[in-house]
């Protein structure tokens, strides 16, 4: 893709913009000292419309634009179903877990986790999450990224990672939490700017002078085969996608997970203001999510209907951005795609130090850290992480196998922690014991569905992990508690804690309104 003296303008002035932001943001009062609460939560000040474009902001990488246009391309409007569930998930996280999380008042994920167990839990978890966050996250985020630049300037892959290193870290590492948050809202405009244009011009070319509507409507008439959400069992697909199962199936759990569990993004709605402001962000969230399948799966699908050569569909993208985008707007859209990576990026370094300073170094190395302690260590841990993460990331082109084990390796652990969150939250005889075998069991027991039954889709693997693991975790708990009752860390569930305001109450309608009618067309 070869961009224009207009279009190293544009992207030029984006980075500026992005770095000031982030630089006056981070500014402090005169003589007040800054506190663990404002670096890691923003001083929990974040209004909702801040939470949602966050939240976005770091769910959206390059894996979204380059990686969900090569899925549109190959597979079709099916792989939408990532997005669209996790729109639902947003809401299920949204009314049921954040009134408990921010009741407690907590900074991170293990923190809760000691909170309704033991310090056990919360360590082994602590330290799990930040080796995944470091070596797999965070690595593979700017191995991707930097791609992007490879392809797009030309320059060498290790010049790439560190440029995009330096663009996240010049902002975040001192302001923290609140910097990325604000710089956020920014990245997520040119997000869905960038996106809609792609898609625009695209859509506009295949219609031939009627629309983009027309353009859209020929598509379907061309490529019918690319618009079912739902895939028969003879697709060649359907390992990705296991027809009925897509929506009956392991994807729930993947999204509990993820929406509900996830440090990097349930991390915005811990900064909100009040409960209702985190409420009324993760809903606005839900709205982007219904969206976002228009920016990075609809182009995809307009590759394969305009018979793009590509050597790999992973290419679809770029290939349109270099044929159907203008001097400018491709500096726009080239935009979008950094500002995709880098908030990402941000959010991984920030999530994964305040692990690090809140569960590991404060517990257990300076219990009497003061809060200017606490805050040095989480500068210094965000350099620490994004440093290991530039010498490991151009390591990965070697390893393409081995990358490919190590992205599903997450998945290996979902169906074992969405079952301890689940009976954390809302049931009381759970046992921090029957929670840490539960913890241990959960990868041999997706290796052994690996092992047993190669050929089922990863999706069908995750619910039924999930169901076993629950099982265990309930049989050991009623054992260890037998004739004791419930476990004096249950969560209280005061009446009224699930009620919702009408706002949210409003916008939840409407998305899962939005969702039926979108299933019920594209069945």
């Amino acid at each position: 893709m070869d961009l224009s003296t207009l279009d190293f303008v544009v992207f030029i002035g984006y980075c500026c913009l992005v770095v000031g932001l982030g630089l006056f943001v981070s500014r402090r009062k005169k003589g007040v000292e800054e506190t663990s609460s404002d670096y890691f939560l923003a001083g929990r000040s974040l209004p909702w419309w801040a939470v949602g474009a966050s939240l976005i902001a770091s769910n959206i990488s390059a894996e979204q634009f380059i990686g969900m246009s090569g899925s549109g391309y190959a597979i079709g409007l099916g792989i939408a179903t990532y997005e669209w569930i996790g729109a639902l998930g947003l809401l299920i996280v949204a009314k049921y877990f954040l009134p408990i999380f921010l009741k407690t008042r907590i900074y991170t994920m293990p923190q809760f986790l000691e909170i309704r167990y033991d310090h056990r839990v919360r360590t082994s978890l602590a330290v799990f999450w930040l080796l995944v966050y470091v070596f797999i996250n965070l690595t593979s985020v700017l191995y991707l990224g930097a791609l992007v630049l490879v392809n797009v300037l030309g320059i060498e892959l290790l010049h790439a990672v560190i440029g995009l290193a330096l663009f996240s870290a010049i902002y975040s590492v001192y302001g923290g939490l609140k910097a990325v948050a604000w710089t956020d809202v920014m990245q997520v405009t040119f997000l869905v700017i960038g996106g809609f244009i792609t898609t625009f011009l695209v859509l506009r070319v295949i219609g031939d002078g009627d629309g983009v509507l027309a353009g859209f409507g020929k598509m379907m008439e061309v490529a019918p085969e690319k618009f079912h959400m739902i895939l028969p069992k003879d697709h060649e697909m359907y390992t990705y996608l296991p027809g009925i199962g897509v929506l009956l199936g392991g994807i729930w759990m993947a999204n509990l997970y993820y929406f509900g569990c996830n440090q990097y993004i349930i991390q915005r709605a811990l900064a909100a203001k009040s409960l209702r402001e985190a409420q009324r962000g993760v809903a606005f969230a839900g709205f982007l999510k219904l969206l976002l399948p228009i920016l990075v799966v609809v182009p995809g699908i307009a590759a394969y209907v305009l018979q793009a050569d590509l050597g790999k569909p992973d290419d679809a993208y770029p290939w349109l951005l270099s044929n159907f985008v203008g001097p400018g707007f491709k500096g726009l859209v080239f935009a979008a795609l950094i500002a995709a990576i880098v908030s990402s990026l941000s959010s991984m370094t920030n999530s994964s130090s305040t692990i690090f300073t809140m569960d590991l170094y404060k517990p257990l190395i300076n219990k009497n850290a003061s809060e200017q302690i606490l805050v040095r260590t989480g500068r210094i841990t965000s350099l620490a992480v994004l440093t290991i993460a530039v010498l490991i990331a151009p390591l990965l082109r070697n390893l393409d196998q081995a990358f490919q084990f190590i992205q599903d390796f997450t998945g290996y652990i979902t169906p074992g922690l969405v079952a301890i969150f689940l009976a954390g939250l809302f049931w009381k005889k759970a046992t921090a014991n029957a929670a840490l075998v539960v913890a241990i069991s959960a990868i041999p027991l997706s290796l052994l569905f690996d092992l047993v039954f190669p050929e089922m889709p990863f999706m069908n693997r995750v619910g039924y992990c999930f169901l076993i693991l629950s099982a265990l975790l309930v049989v050991l708990s009623l054992i260890e508690r037998r004739g004791r009752g419930d476990s004096e860390k249950g969560i209280e569930i005061e009446r009224g804690l699930f009620r919702t305001g009408p706002v949210f109450n409003a916008s939840a309608i409407v998305i899962l309104g939005v969702f039926a009618a979108l299933y019920a067309i594209f069945w």
